[in-house]
């Protein structure tokens, strides 16, 4: 039996996950201490349930995917409705060195995934298949490459694997970031922000004594921008406004998207639509001195993001997991336990092992397994407790939004061509 839900329940259901969620991560000290993000401990408890039900009674759930996606590029759009030109510019050196540590793992991933898939007896090709295509792609880049395997290189069932292989990059690209910054965390001996604000009188932003500060309201403030727990002062217009240029991202994402479909300048819709924000926003800003109010941004794309992913979760059916050859289940650990160690020893090192390379390791975790959502949910979950890294969230969506899409195609163009793995 298959439930069939409107975009009002799938809404509804979101919003459940999502206090479920602060609920398990409030009670539960493990999901805290490991910096699990909220959506993904509610969502994997219904998901749960969900695949209980269906063992049991045969039930299937059905949600509405169209406001997904609307999140999801509502959350991009707050991205690039963030990104003045005067901060890309900060990106310099370290955007290079991610673009290179991110590449440099792209080949890993897909040269432990055909290793593996060769040693194990399995053809090569699926070694892609459970390597960057799903991992690093995700579900967009797996249904793209799926009927390809199929058809070109007979592999069979190569959508299946490969959406069901997505489904548990997402799930573990979620769940390894925070132990991953945790550990980090402890090597650096940093403590979580309210309690290194009682220990001290030296203000954790700006580094200065409290009794110092020529402004003390506007460190407030400057928090406030931080702390998802901190009112807002967002006034009914200001809601209208954002809303707004929401609303000319998404309409220009779609309008770009239908005049590119089919051209050499086919892109997915949520790169359109960071790109129309990055436009706005300059424009706007620059153009017509307009002033803009980034809380109110952030908390727009902050809330798109935690609903895209209840909704995504929520959506899984963990049960298409269990049809996993056992091989295929060991090439999977592996590439877990390696992204870990990557991200651990040679992106936080190479990313300048402080607190920002810290938040940028568990980001690469999130869209290294899974996807650029969970990438900054990771770090949201880290930063909501230790504090701002705006150099994290100022290169991190740039690779994974711009860069690690265009790299993989390349990477994996190149391993289809080898004689060997067709």
């Amino acid at each position: 039996m298959e439930i069939t839900l409107n975009a009002h329940y799938t809404l509804i259901i979101a919003a459940v996950v999502m206090l479920v969620g602060h609920w398990l991560v409030f009670r539960v000290k493990t999901l805290s201490a490991f910096n699990i993000p909220e959506p993904v401990a509610g969502g994997l408890l219904a998901a749960a349930i969900i695949t209980l039900l269906n063992a049991t009674l045969g039930l299937k759930l059905k949600l509405d995917t169209d406001l997904q996606t609307t999140f999801m590029l509502m959350f991009f759009a707050s991205i690039g409705l963030s990104a003045d030109f005067t901060r890309l510019k900060e990106g310099g050196k370290p955007l290079i060195k991610l673009l290179i540590l991110v590449s440099l793992f792209i080949i890993i991933q897909n040269i432990v995934g055909v290793g593996l898939a060769t040693l194990l007896g399995l053809k090569p090709l699926i070694g892609l298949v459970v390597g960057s295509i799903t991992l690093t792609g995700g579900h967009g880049t797996a249904g793209a490459w799926g009927p390809v395997l199929e058809a070109k290189y007979g592999i069979a069932g190569a959508t299946t694997l490969g959406i069901a292989t997505a489904t548990f990059g997402l799930i573990f690209g979620g769940l390894i970031g925070g132990p991953v910054a945790r550990h980090l965390m402890r090597k650096k001996q940093r403590q979580p922000l309210q309690q290194a604000q009682a220990r001290s009188n030296i203000d954790t932003i700006s580094g200065q004594p409290r009794h110092a500060q020529a402004n003390p309201d506007a460190e407030s403030k400057r928090l406030t921008f931080e702390l998802f727990d901190q009112p807002r002062l967002i006034t009914a217009y200001v809601v209208i406004e954002t809303l707004a240029m929401f609303a000319a991202c998404l309409i220009c994402a779609d309008l770009l998207g239908r005049w590119t479909h089919g051209t050499a300048l086919e892109l997915p819709a949520f790169i359109w639509a960071l790109a129309s924000g990055v436009v706005i926003r300059n424009i706007l800003t620059h153009l017509f001195r307009f002033e803009m109010f980034d809380r109110a941004i952030d908390v727009f794309g902050n809330t798109s993001l935690s609903l895209f992913l209840a909704m995504a979760l929520v959506s899984l059916r963990l049960w298409e997991l269990a049809d996993l050859a056992g091989p295929v289940a060991i090439i999977l650990t592996a590439q877990v336990v390696i992204m870990m160690l990557y991200a651990t020893f040679i992106t936080y090192h190479f990313m300048g092992a402080d607190y920002d390379a810290t938040v940028i390791a568990a980001g690469h975790c999130g869209f290294g397994l899974g996807a650029t959502p969970t990438a900054i949910a990771n770090m949201q979950a880290v930063t909501d407790r230790f504090g701002a890294s705006y150099k994290a969230y100022l290169i991190v969506p740039l690779v994974g939004a711009f860069f690690v899409d265009l790299i993989n195609a390349t990477v994996l163009q190149a391993f289809t061509q080898i004689p060997f793995l067709q």
